[in-house]
């Protein structure tokens, strides 16, 4: 049974392309339009962003200095590497209104899930590996600073977002040609996915999109579900479909960062040798003459955990057909998960669509993959693990008892749906000299 595309909503993201009738897309004017431009009416007042440690259990406000620091570590967030007032990557300031109680309010926006962070360095288009987008909404998303209580789970483990879930949520609110409904049509909620969101990078090499490889990357209205704020009128997604032209062609322009640390040039020769044996077929090859076979591979055969693509279901497919969005592209149904590019991957971690794999030589050797683990969640060189190449973690033999959800959710458990680290068993056969030889190589792409 295949599965169907879904993304980022609520006031959040998941971007895709197109090409349509009007001016020839310019990637200036997308990034502009991306780093400047609010898509989706503020449901926040910027005071809440400047309250929140009323909910974090002080007796005062820390001083400025520091707090702007906390609020990023509490709930996964990155300093802009653009002017944004102050805000982190993924927050934006924007006109209030009568219904906030304020002429200024709070937005967020693409880069919430999409802006990360490696060696200490933001970047635009790198997944976000430490969000938790659950507490920023219960304890920033209220009316009056206020906890909001979300609709269904927004997190399950930090650094994941159940971005499905909140297409189908969302398109639940919407007619076919996207004007609100009073109730909300059942569209197979299910918020348990684990997603980790890809690089956008990755973006220009694909001809289908999102882990199932269920979307056409042409497809500029894919682009535009994280729109779906029930703020937004129907007209709202005419009007700024010109605008996500220029957005894709922005995200075209990327280029993954490169590889900080000395690389050992005689070891990666001899690891893109073993790539090109063992890899390449389903990840392509690199350098100048590069080539990508756009492979989805079938569940049965890559044995990842399947809520991800068992959780989008025909009901949603079929209602997203019908829909505004799909009336340049369909979306697609498929029977797995398609194999990314890698370019720039030391710099993507953790690994596997859901993120259950936290280095590299863990996704070439199903053996060393922890069961129950966390992580500090910086994002700092003292963080990574270069030999590995991934995120540094702690072992657990058992969840601890009585943590705040909060702490809970930065508790990796792989038994738990949607979160098993199983399947893509293809590096096993190698020597560990081997795997140490292909992730030298990987360093380098």
């Amino acid at each position: 049974m295949g599965r169907w595309i879904a993304c980022m909503v609520v006031l959040v993201s998941g971007l895709g392309f197109a090409a349509a009738p009007g001016p020839k897309p310019s990637a200036e004017r997308g990034k502009t339009n991306l780093l400047t431009r609010s898509y989706n009416p503020p449901t926040m007042a910027l005071s809440n962003y400047h309250n929140a440690w009323k909910h974090w259990g002080l007796d005062q406000k820390p001083d400025d200095a520091d707090y702007d620091r906390l609020f990023r570590e509490r709930y996964g967030l990155h300093p802009a590497p653009y002017p944004n007032n102050g805000l982190p990557m993924g927050l934006r300031a924007a006109p209030g209104s009568f219904a906030l109680g304020t002429r200024n309010g709070l937005t967020t926006d693409c880069l919430v899930c999409h802006g990360g962070s490696i060696f200490g360095q933001s970047y635009v288009g790198l997944g976000n590996s430490t969000l938790d987008f659950q507490a920023f909404y219960e304890e920033v998303g209220g009316l009056g600073g206020r906890k909001a209580k979300p609709p269904f789970t927004f997190t399950n483990v930090r650094g994941t977002s159940e971005a499905g879930a909140m297409s189908v949520y969302l398109l639940g609110y919407r007619d076919d040609e996207l004007n609100l409904r009073l109730t909300r049509r059942d569209l197979d909620l299910q918020d348990d996915l684990c997603e980790d969101p890809p690089a956008w990078w990755l973006l220009k090499k694909k001809k289908t999109m999102y882990h199932t490889g269920g979307a056409d990357t042409r497809s500029t209205r894919a682009i535009m579900q994280f729109m779906m704020s029930p703020l937004n009128p129907a007209s709202a997604f005419h009007k700024a479909e010109s605008d996500f032209r220029d957005i894709r062609e922005y995200l075209l322009s990327l280029e993954p960062p490169k590889y900080p640390l000395p690389i050992d040039q005689p070891l990666a020769s001899k690891g893109e040798a073993l790539f090109k044996d063992n890899c390449a077929r389903c990840h392509g090859t690199y350098g100048e003459n590069w080539t990508y076979p756009n492979k989805v591979i079938a569940l049965k055969d890559i044995g990842t955990d399947p809520r991800r693509f068992e959780g989008i279901t025909h009901k949603f497919g079929e209602a997203y057909n019908k829909s505004w969005f799909a009336r340049d592209y369909q979306a697609i149904e498929t029977d797995g998960y398609q194999a990314p590019p890698l370019d720039g991957i030391w710099a993507t971690a953790p690994y596997l669509h859901n993120g259950s794999v936290p280095t590299l030589y863990g996704v070439l050797n199903s053996q060393a993959r922890p069961k129950l683990f966390t992580r500090s969640f910086r994002t700092d060189r003292d963080a990574y693990d270069e030999k590995h190449v991934g995120w540094k973690v702690e072992l657990l033999q058992r969840m601890p008892e009585g943590l705040p959800a909060i702490e809970a959710r930065k508790i990796y458990d792989t038994s738990k749906p949607g979160r098993s680290n199983a399947g893509h068993t293809y590096g096993d056969k190698l020597t560990d000299e081997e795997r140490f030889a292909i992730i030298e190589y990987l360093k380098t792409l």
